[in-house]
């Protein structure tokens, strides 16, 4: 997840950028935040495949879900790095981090940006959102994130690499000669295409989607679902200004490193590490906002926890019933075998 580097969303160690940006969390409180929301987003993972639940609106969730699930995988690495010192898992893992940390940041914010212009395809073209609000073009669009995602997931695989810098082994992404220019240009890109981009068409979409709640009393005909629909987008808004919130600050100050301005003094480099945090935040959240705001999810939910219960008391008694007629299958055997005289 992104952090204080463009280069590296967990962080960066050292405030110095050089030829080299170094690629493994800073805080080890901010990893904690992230280990406790990437396991707390394992929650909407499953129920989703419910038939209930296999609506565009939770698939786009399952694929947030699904993108912080491999940060989860990432978290004993950074957190041993942080611990030791230095990166001791070699080559190959270091650019696994990387990677993973870029496909996090990128899928999170262009799954945000489809779920906003899902919503106002639902409020803004009822009929037409008959047609394009579906399951499968929802998955479709899931897997066109990942591929787009890969546009940065893979050259940053390419250029990370555990070198030695100070003295030690880092987990780096080396920006190509000269870094003086492709440096900025590498900030600048990221900056623009994981956040400013996004959060515009998220605005555009939101502010179609207000006109028109406002200027009409009824979207589809029916009271109930007009109440869906706004409970959704609710849902939806209150999930994309929480990412907005969280991501601003650490967005602006990874720019700010990128073109060359560094933390001056231990105020700069103590809110550097409380912005980096609060990316993390922002998915320790997520979880939450789904768990109170949509109740289709919540009631699922129990329907599924239920139903799990209920299938493993059977098995159970299923198991219990087996036995004892086995029992008395036995007992009767034994009783009709003639004793001997």
């Amino acid at each position: 997840m992104p952090a204080t580097a463009p280069s590296c969303p967990s962080g960066s160690r050292s405030p110095s950028w050089g030829s080299t940006w170094p690629c493994v969390s800073e805080g080890s409180w901010g990893t904690a935040l992230s280990c406790t929301s990437s396991s707390g987003r394992l929650g909407p993972k499953v129920p989703v495949w419910h038939t209930k639940m296999k609506t565009a609106t939770n698939i786009y969730i399952f694929n947030l879900a699904l993108a912080d699930t491999l940060v989860l995988l990432t978290l004993p690495f950074q957190g041993t790095d942080i611990l030791l010192g230095f990166w001791p898992f070699g080559n190959a893992l270091c650019k696994t981090v990387i990677a993973i940390d870029y496909y996090n940041m990128f899928t999170s914010t262009f799954t945000l940006t489809a779920m906003s212009v899902d919503r106002y395809v639902a409020i803004c073209h009822p009929i037409r959102a008959l047609d394009v609000r579906t399951s499968s073009k929802a998955q479709a669009v899931n897997v066109a994130i990942w591929a787009l995602a890969s546009v940065v997931g893979v050259p940053v695989a390419i250029m990370g690499s555990a070198q030695v810098e100070d003295e030690e082994i880092e987990c780096l992404v080396e920006i190509p000669t000269p870094q003086d220019y492709w440096g900025p240009v590498f900030a600048i890109c990221i900056f623009l295409f994981s956040f400013i981009v996004p959060v515009l068409v998220i605005s555009v979409c939101y502010s179609l989607m207000i006109r028109r709640l406002r200027g009409v009393r009824l979207l589809s005909g029916s009271r109930e679902k007009d109440r869906n629909l706004r409970r959704i987008t609710r849902l939806v808004l209150v999930v994309v200004a929480v990412f907005v919130g969280c991501w601003t600050p650490v967005q602006v100050f990874v720019l700010a490193q990128g073109l060359g301005v560094q933390p001056s003094s231990e105020t700069a480099v103590a809110i550097l590490r409380f912005c980096t945090a609060l990316g993390y935040v922002n998915s320790c959240l997520n979880p939450i906002l789904y768990a109170f705001l949509d109740e289709n999810f919540k009631a699922c939910f129990r329907k599924f926890c239920c139903a799990s219960a209920l299938r493993r008391d059977v098995q159970v008694s299923d198991r219990v019933r087996s036995i004892a007629k086995d029992v008395a299958l036995a007992c009767k055997t034994s009783e009709t075998v003639p004793r001997p005289a």
